[in-house]
């Protein structure tokens, strides 16, 4: 079979191109540890109403004064269906499902998150300007899933009401938590 001398320096670019990425990862990986994201932390999600983590849905504040918020999804709801959180202030999320995949998005900003049944998301978002943002499931979950939406608020800093603090984090003790890694 007759190769094209055109085609060949296409294959052999693309071939060659390709090895240059997946050395470059393998390299990465390697030499500086640096493996892409994973679930590191997880949840029975028959259990997760039981667990210490998320018996308490809603804002809290730790011993340190960081501010977390614990949110369940199920069908077709959020739980809680509404935030009010600190306007300039790293807030960490740490997000379950109990039935199916959902998507939390707080629209109108770069906050989402897939969550999953057994695992645990977590990120820290902060939000500048006080103002309202819809919170949205971004996944489709079934027939329900356009009725799966909460509001969460932001209000400046000095007129926030911080909750009771969390001693120790729940989300700190646990085996499966962060500092399981």
């Amino acid at each position: 079979m007759r190769i094209d001398l055109y085609e060949k320096i296409w294959m052999w670019g693309v071939g060659a191109m390709l090895t240059l990425f997946f050395a470059a990862t393998a390299v990465s990986a390697v030499t500086r540890s640096a493996h892409p994201p994973s679930h590191v932390e997880t949840i029975d999600p028959a259990q997760v109403m039981r667990d210490p983590r998320f018996r308490t849905q809603g804002v809290s504040v730790d011993a340190a004064g960081r501010v977390h918020v614990h949110v369940v999804g199920l069908a077709f709801a959020w739980l809680p269906r509404e935030l009010t959180l600190p306007a300039d202030t790293p807030i960490t999320f740490h997000l379950t499902a109990l039935d199916v995949v959902h998507g939390y998005q707080i629209v109108q900003t770069n906050a989402q998150a897939m969550t999953i049944p057994g695992y645990v998301s977590r990120y820290t978002a902060t939000f500048p300007t006080p103002g309202e943002h819809l919170v949205v499931c971004n996944e489709f979950c079934g027939t329900g899933h356009h009725t799966m939406y909460g509001t969460l608020t932001v209000v400046p800093k000095e007129r926030w009401t911080a909750p009771a603090v969390r001693t120790p984090a729940a989300h700190d003790r646990h085996p499966g938590g962060p500092g399981a890694r």
